[in-house]
C-alpha cells in the first residue's frame, strides 16, 4: 500500500473510531468540556455544575477516596459510606478471630457504639481541581536541560501548594500526560472511619478466585463504613466524642433498577492507566515483566492456598494477603491474553509509523521514538530487577517487612549521643510487631522463602542481590534447606523472640543483630534496592517522561484526536457508557445481567468457591426478595461500557439523574487490557446492583435500620 493511500485509510479509521470509542476515557470533572455534550446525548440529565461545583453541593462531594487505593460513596447525611467488600477486606480480616469470624459470618453493628474503629483508615474528599499548567511552567523553556526544568518546576510546585494549603486542607500538584498538563488538587481527609457492616464471604467474595475478573458474576462485593468528625464537621483523630460526618452531598439510591441501553457513569479515583505507552513498552510488559510477575505470584498462591485449607486460623491469617496477591495475578493473565488477541503492540506500531511519516522532516522530533526504544533496551535488566524485588519482598516471605521495621528503628534510634533507645519509639515498634505476628505463620514463611527465592534470583542479575544469599546456600542447591537454616537462626522466626530482643536491646547488641540471617539478607536486598535499583529506575523514569512528554505533545499536534483524555493517576474522574453485554469470543455472547438464580446454579457445581450456607440458599430458593425483586427475580450484578481500572473499586455507578444504581467492583477478564489498550467491543466493567446490596442489608442481614438514614427512590 502506498504511504498516501495508507494515511488516507488511517484517517478514515480515526473518524470511524471516534464513534466506536465513545465510551473510552476517564474525564477530569472540573474540565469536562464538550464531553458533557456527548454524555447528555447519551441520556445524562445533569448539568456540568451538578457533576462538579466549587460553589454549591455537587456529585463530587459524595465521592470518597477510600484509604489509599479504592473509592467509596456517601449514601446518607450521617456519614454512611458504601465501598467494596474487597476494599474493606483488610479491616474485616483485622477485626476477625476464631471467636469472631467476621470473614465467614459477616458483621453488622446494631448501634453506633458497636461500630468498629479502623486504625489508619482514611476518607478523602476533593475540594477543588484547578489547571495550573501555566504556573508550573513559569520561567520554563523547553530548550533548557532536563535537570534545570525539573528544578524550576519543583520550585513552582512548592509555591503553588504552599499558597493553597490551609487548616484541614491538603494541596498537591499532580502531573498529567507526562507533564504536559498540571492540576492543583485541594482535598480534605477524615481520619476516624469505622466499620458498620459487611456481608459474609459467601456473599462478599462469592465465586472466589474462580470468578475473579470473570463474567457472569454473582458477587455481593460491598461493605459499609461510617465517617466521623469533630463537632464542627472537621477531620479529627478517633475519639468517642466524635460525631457522624455530614457530607456536602450523598447519593439517593434507586430501586428502579436498570435496563439494557441505559446511560451509566462511574465517578471515582481510577489508579493508573497507560494508554499512551509505545509499542516498546507493550512488548516489555508482554514478553518480560508480566511473565516474571505471573510466575512469582502463581508460586506464592499455590503455597498460601494450600496452607489456608489446613485450619481456620491460617485461613483468617492469610485471607487478606491471598486476596491481594490473587487479584493482580489473574488480572495480568487476562491483560496478556487481551493485548495479544488484539495485537496491541502492532496497533501502536502503526500509530508510531504514521507519526514518523508526519515528522520525517523535523530533526528534533524524528529521533524521539528511536530514543524511547533504546531507553527501554538499555534499562530492561534494571527495571526487571526492581519489579522482581517488589514481588519477592512485598508479596513473598513477610518476614522481610518485620526486618525492615527493625532495621529502620535501630538506624534511627538504636544509639544516640545521649546513649540509648527512645522508649516511646521502642514501644511503638513492639506494638507494630505484635500486629505483624498476629498473621504470621512460620511454616508458611519457610515454604514461601524456599519456593520464591530461586525465582527471584533467576529474574535478577547477580549484582542486584544474589550475593545476599550466598553464605546460606546449600551445596546441593536445596532451597528448603536454606530456608531452615535462615529461619532457625533468626530471632524473627517468632514473636516472643523478636519482642524480647527489642526489650533487652542495647547499642552493644547491634553487632549480634547484624549476624541474624533474616536481617542480613534483608539489609543487603534493601541496600541494593535503595542505592542502585531505585536511583537507576528513577533516572530511567525521568528520561522516559521527558521523551514521552515531547512525543505525546507532538503526536497530538500531527495526529490530533478529539476529546483527548488524560491517563488515570489516582485523581478524581468520571467515565461513562451504558448498560450492555459483550461478545468477547467466537460463539460466546454475554447478557448484561445476572440474578440470584445463578447463585444456586453455581452452588450446585460443588466448587468450594461457590459454597453457600442454608440461610442464603433457602431465601433464594423461596424467592424471599421483598421489594427488591424485578419481575420475581433478584438482580445481582450487571455490566456496562464504562472505562474503569484499579482504584475504581467501590466507585458509585450512577444513572442519568445521579442516583446510585450500583457499586463498581471489577472488569471482565477480557477487559483487563484496557489499562493499556481499550476495545469498545469487549471492555466491560462489572457492578453489583444497588437493589441486591439493599436486599442483603435489609432482608438477609436484618440490618434494615441502616436504610432509615438513606434516601430510596422508588
Amino acid at each position: 500500500m502506498k504511504v498516501s493511500k495508507w494515511l488516507s485509510t488511517l484517517c478514515i479509521i480515526v473518524v470511524l473510531g471516534a464513534q466506536a470509542l465513545a465510551h473510552e476515557g476517564m474525564w477530569i470533572p472540573s474540565v469536562l468540556g464538550s464531553v458533557h455534550d456527548e454524555m447528555a446525548g447519551m441520556g445524562l440529565k445533569l448539568s456540568k455544575e451538578e457533576l462538579y461545583s466549587l460553589n454549591k453541593s455537587s456529585l463530587k462531594d459524595a465521592v470518597v477516596l477510600f484509604g489509599g487505593g479504592c473509592t467509596g460513596e456517601m449514601v446518607s447525611n450521617e456519614g454512611l459510606m458504601f465501598t467494596n467488600h474487597h476494599c474493606g477486606y483488610d479491616y474485616i480480616q483485622f477485626h476477625s478471630s476464631l471467636e469472631h469470624d467476621y470473614l465467614t459470618d459477616g458483621f453488622w453493628a446494631k448501634s453506633r457504639k458497636e461500630e468498629l474503629a479502623c486504625q489508619g483508615l482514611t476518607a478523602t474528599f476533593v475540594v477543588s481541581m484547578e489547571d495550573v499548567t501555566a504556573s508550573m511552567n513559569e520561567g520554563v523553556m523547553f530548550s533548557m536541560a532536563l535537570a534545570e526544568i525539573e528544578k524550576l518546576r519543583a520550585e513552582n510546585k512548592k509555591k503553588i501548594e504552599a499558597a493553597s494549603k490551609g487548616t484541614n486542607l491538603d494541596a498537591v500538584v499532580r502531573a498529567f500526560n507526562y507533564g504536559n498538563q498540571y492540576f492543583l488538587i485541594v482535598s480534605k481527609t477524615y481520619r476516624d472511619v469505622r466499620l458498620v457492616g459487611a456481608p459474609p464471604s459467601e456473599i462478599g467474595k462469592f465465586g472466589g478466585d474462580t470468578d475473579n475478573w470473570v463474567w457472569p458474576r454473582h458477587t455481593g462485593d460491598f461493605s459499609v463504613f461510617r465517617i466521623y468528625a469533630d463537632k464542627n464537621n472537621n477531620p479529627a483523630d478517633y475519639s468517642a466524642d466524635n460525631v457522624p460526618y455530614t457530607p456536602g452531598h450523598f447519593f439517593p439510591i434507586s430501586l428502579k433498577g436498570v435496563k439494557e441501553g441505559d446511560f451509566t457513569m462511574v465517578y471515582g479515583f481510577p489508579g493508573r492507566t497507560e494508554h499512551l505507552l509505545t509499542s516498546y513498552a507493550v512488548d516489555y510488559v508482554l514478553n518480560v515483566s508480566n511473565p516474571m510477575r505471573i510466575k512469582m505470584r502463581e508460586t506464592s498462591l499455590s503455597i498460601i492456598d494450600a496452607r489456608m485449607k489446613q485450619s481456620d486460623k491460617l485461613r483468617i491469617q492469610y485471607a487478606a494477603k491471598q486476596s491481594g496477591i490473587s487479584n493482580a495475578y489473574k488480572k495480568w493473565i487476562g491483560q496478556e491474553m487481551g493485548l495479544k488477541r488484539y495485537n496491541a503492540s502492532s496497533v501502536k506500531g502503526e500509530e508510531e509509523r504514521a507519526f514518523q511519516e508526519k515528522v520525517a522532516g523535523n530533526a528534533e522530533l524524528k529521533p524521539l521514538l528511536e530514543n524511547i526504544k533504546k531507553l527501554y533496551q538499555d534499562n530492561q535488566s534494571t527495571n526487571l530487577a526492581r519489579e522482581a524485588f517488589v514481588e519477592y519482598v512485598f508479596y513473598g516471605p513477610e518476614v522481610f517487612a518485620a526486618a525492615k521495621s527493625m532495621d529502620d528503628f535501630f538506624k534511627a534510634y538504636g544509639a544516640s549521643e545521649k546513649g540509648g533507645v527512645l522508649e516511646q519509639k521502642r514501644d511503638e515498634l513492639i506494638a507494630g510487631l505484635r500486629l505483624f505476628y498476629k498473621d504470621f505463620d512460620l511454616e508458611t514463611e519457610k515454604q514461601l522463602f524456599a519456593s520464591m527465592t530461586p525465582l527471584y534470583l533467576k529474574a535478577i542479575e547477580s549484582r542486584y542481590g544474589g550475593a545476599a544469599f550466598q553464605k546460606y546456600t546449600d551445596k546441593k542447591g536445596d532451597y528448603r534447606a536454606m530456608a531452615e537454616k535462615v529461619y532457625s537462626k533468626s530471632v524473627l522466626r517468632d514473636s516472643t523472640l523478636a519482642i524480647a530482643f527489642i526489650k533487652k536491646y542495647t547499642p552493644k547488641a547491634e553487632s549480634k543483630l547484624s549476624k541474624d540471617p533474616v536481617m542480613d539478607i534483608s539489609s543487603q536486598l534493601y541496600a541494593i534496592y535503595m542505592t542502585e535499583l531505585n536511583p537507576k529506575v528513577r533516572a530511567f523514569n525521568g528520561q522516559l517522561d521527558a521523551l514521552m512528554s515531547s512525543y505525546v505533545r507532538a503526536k497530538q499536534e500531527v495526529l490530533p484526536v478529539k476529546n483527548n483524555w488524560n491517563d488515570a493517576n489516582s485523581t478524581l474522574r468520571i467515565s461513562f457508557g451504558k448498560v450492555e453485554g459483550s461478545a468477547p469470543r467466537d460463539g460466546m455472547a454475554y447478557t448484561p445481567f445476572t440474578t440470584a438464580s445463578g447463585i444456586l446454579e453455581k452452588y450446585e457445581t460443588k466448587n468450594p468457591d461457590f459454597a453457600i450456607r442454608s440461610k442464603l440458599k433457602d431465601m433464594i430458593s423461596k424467592k424471599q426478595f421483598g421489594k427488591y425483586a424485578e419481575n420475581g427475580e433478584l438482580h445481582v450484578c450487571y455490566t456496562g461500557s464504562n472505562h474503569t481500572t484499579g482504584g475504581n473499586s467501590g466507585s458509585p455507578a450512577l444513572n442519568a439523574d445521579g442516583h446510585l444504581i450500583g457499586i463498581n467492583f471489577d472488569r471482565s477478564w477480557e477487559s483487563t487490557m484496557s489499562d493499556i489498550y481499550y476495545s469498545p467491543e469487549i471492555c466491560r466493567n462489572i457492578m453489583v446492583d444497588a437493589r441486591y446490596v439493599l436486599w442483603v442489608i435489609d432482608e438477609y442481614a436484618g440490618a434494615g435500620y441502616l436504610l432509615n438514614e438513606m434516601k430510596l427512590i422508588q
